[in-house]
């Protein structure tokens, strides 16, 4: 008698198991999943893989155009003739350090000449970017172009530096010097986030 109850528990909870399995594997076939996003909100980018930042160095820089505020647009093929800095960063949530880089650039007297021309590159629409122009009024110094999803920060192998807070979507806080043939010179990664002004400057007097 014991032996037929013991059989007849084991089929009721091998049963069991099976059932409960089953509701568990229909409902997450079923289930559609949501979008990865950071905690910025921003979707994250499907893995790719990273470009070898010093494989750009003395080859062309790939072509661009960027708009600042006012709708001016700065191109790779206008700005021929001129060394080029292109600071790339997050911008808006990158607060101090992109900012203060940002701001250390326009102010700095060394990039202040008809030779050289400093843009910082970030990726939020021109009038969310006023929010921090509005919250540190010296940006409003620098030449700050939009780069509309991340499009030349993707051609130019920036949403994969160390320096990314959001790999594969968003740029970090990367430095490429353009010299006046349009050939890449110099290219800096900073995952501190530190200024960058006097490498920049020394790289420029070996051009």
């Amino acid at each position: 008698m014991n032996k037929k109850i013991n059989v007849s528990t084991i089929i009721i909870a091998v049963s069991s198991v099976a059932v409960i399995s089953l509701l568990i594997w229909g409902g997450s076939k079923n289930k559609t999943s949501a979008p990865a996003v950071d905690q910025h909100g921003h979707p994250l980018a499907a893995k790719i893989s990273a470009m070898p930042l010093n494989e750009l160095v003395n080859k062309p820089a790939p072509d661009f155009a960027l708009a600042d505020k006012d709708g001016r647009i700065y191109s790779l093929n206008e700005l021929r003739g001129k060394n080029i800095i292109l600071f790339f960063n997050e911008g808006l949530m990158c607060y101090p350090a992109c900012w203060n880089q940002i701001v250390a650039l326009a102010k700095d007297e060394r990039f202040k000449n008809t030779d050289t021309v400093v843009l910082s590159v970030v990726v939020d629409p021109p009038a969310e970017w006023q929010k921090a122009v509005k919250q540190m009024p010296e940006l409003a110094e620098a030449t700050v172009v939009f780069d509309k999803d991340a499009a030349t920060s993707k051609q130019f192998g920036m949403l994969t530096t160390a320096s990314s807070m959001h790999y594969g979507s968003l740029p970090g806080h990367t430095f490429v010097l353009i010299d006046k043939e349009r050939i890449i010179k110099h290219i800096f990664d900073d995952p501190n986030m530190s200024i960058h002004n006097d490498p920049l400057v020394a790289e420029l007097s070996k051009i």
